[in-house]
């Protein structure tokens, strides 16, 4: 039986709880003024992900606000997080935002198209989490491989695509037709590679979840 629906949702989203003020503020302005950023059962996920894994060094590919960052290193007070943020006007709120707390020796916001900016960073990484231009996935990834740390963790958010990629129904305007093959070419490369191991989840809007080979 499916379980997954709106009643279900709402629920779980009325149990979350905000890491702290500044943080519940932040994504309280970023909902109002629709700026995507992850979702709340996303991001519970995500920071129990964190804590288990205790990686040194992050990734993270697409900033919007900064709000995932600051969550992250909030999480992880003796990492150093990377993020990159391809629209300048956000990348310089993002930077605005985790100056304001007090995270800027910690978080490094990087402007710039992620494909190129990809090229230019050494790592290695042990944690990644790609969150930009969903039609850009497979690159994020290709370029994410050679800079990671064996048997480090790469999460992918929206990989549904709010159902498109399940049932083109949900698309009926086809706005998105190429949004929805790339991702599902995407999802079908991740969980066929021999290099990594991966699940899909039905959490927030889709997220994926692998894990490198060593």
């Amino acid at each position: 039986m499916n379980i997954i629906n709106d009643k279900v949702t709402a629920y779980i989203d009325a149990l979350y709880q905000p890491m702290d003020s500044r943080l519940a503020l932040l994504r309280q302005q970023a909902e109002e003024d629709n700026v995507p950023i992850i979702l709340r059962d996303t991001e519970t996920f995500l920071m129990n992900l964190l804590r288990i894994r205790k990686p040194v060094k992050i990734l993270e590919i697409g900033t919007a606000v900064g709000y995932s960052a600051a969550c992250m290193a909030k999480t992880c007070p003796f990492s150093r997080i990377i993020t990159i943020e391809a629209d300048p006007q956000i990348g310089m709120t993002a930077r605005k935002n985790i100056e304001m707390l007090g995270l800027q020796d910690r978080v490094q916001v990087i402007l710039g198209p992620g494909q190129e900016v990809l090229d230019q960073l050494t790592g290695p990484f042990d944690f990644v989490f790609i969150d930009a231009s969903k039609s850009n996935y497979r690159t994020f990834w290709d370029k994410t491989l050679p800079i990671c740390s064996s048997e480090a963790v790469i999460v992918c958010d929206n990989v549904l695509l709010k159902g498109m990629i399940v049932s083109e129904e949900y698309d009926p305007r086809k706005k998105h037709k190429t949004h929805i093959r790339k991702l599902r070419d995407f999802l079908t490369h991740i969980t066929q590679t021999d290099c990594a191991d991966t699940s899909l989840l039905p959490i927030g809007d889709g997220v994926s979840f692998s894990v490198l080979k060593g």
